[in-house]
């Protein structure tokens, strides 16, 4: 079971803890506001009303035990910086930070945010999807319900041909290009346009187009 840690009881940050508990996650919730913290006990594995600038009040609510940290509180600047130092301060292996404009997010990213979202209400399900994954999946929505995304394999395409996999009548996606590993792992990946007889490798990353939907059903068998 994963342990992802949401900093902050806000708007997104509750839509994400809902998600992420209806998808089996041990989720661990803290805000400052006593009141939203007992309100939202039940839906949570763990809620603590605490300062999440403070190193150790992240440390003694568990966070340092946590896969994934979400820094839910964007419109706070100086208190997303802090929270985001302290969770890299713990060595979290993953730490998504929500950022309210593109100067806040490179602050963010300097900071030592893995990621940075600029999400509404309505992506936090998504965010919980690919939080849930068991491997990696990078989206970059390019309209309304369709996106670009790279993932890793899905155990039921490794070692097969795209034709073998049959990927696009089978999961309604289109893989757009394959980025294998170099010879020398140093090096960046080579780019891939595949042909019907390309064999997916178990190491190599798919970037795929298709609706969103179908992005998150692939995304199950990672």
């Amino acid at each position: 079971m994963k342990r992802i840690g949401i900093v902050g009881a806000g708007r997104f940050g509750i839509a994400l803890a809902e998600s992420l508990a209806e998808k089996g996650a041990d989720v661990l919730l803290i805000d400052q506001d006593r009141e939203r913290v007992q309100e939202y006990s039940d839906l949570v594995a763990k809620a603590i009303e605490g300062d999440a600038t403070n190193l150790h009040t992240l440390e003694d609510a568990g966070f340092k035990e946590c896969d994934v940290v979400v820094i839910a509180i964007g419109d706070n600047l100086e208190g997303s910086v802090m929270a985001t130092m302290n969770c890299k301060e713990l060595a979290i292996e993953k730490v998504v930070a929500k950022a309210d404009s593109d100067m806040h997010g490179k602050i963010l990213k300097r900071v030592g945010a893995d990621v940075v979202v600029y999400p509404n209400r309505d992506r936090a399900q998504k965010l919980a999807q690919t939080l849930m994954s068991k491997g990696s999946v990078d989206l970059f929505e390019i309209s309304d319900g369709f996106s670009v995304a790279e993932i890793d394999v899905p155990a039921p395409l490794k070692d097969k041909t795209l034709a073998e996999a049959q990927v696009r009548n089978k999961y309604n996606v289109t893989v757009l290009c394959i980025r294998r590993l170099a010879e020398d792992p140093a090096l960046p990946r080579l780019v891939i346009i595949p042909g019907a007889e390309e064999k997916i490798l178990a190491d190599d990353k798919l970037l795929v187009f298709g609706d969103n939907k179908a992005i998150d059903e692939i995304a199950l068998e990672i």
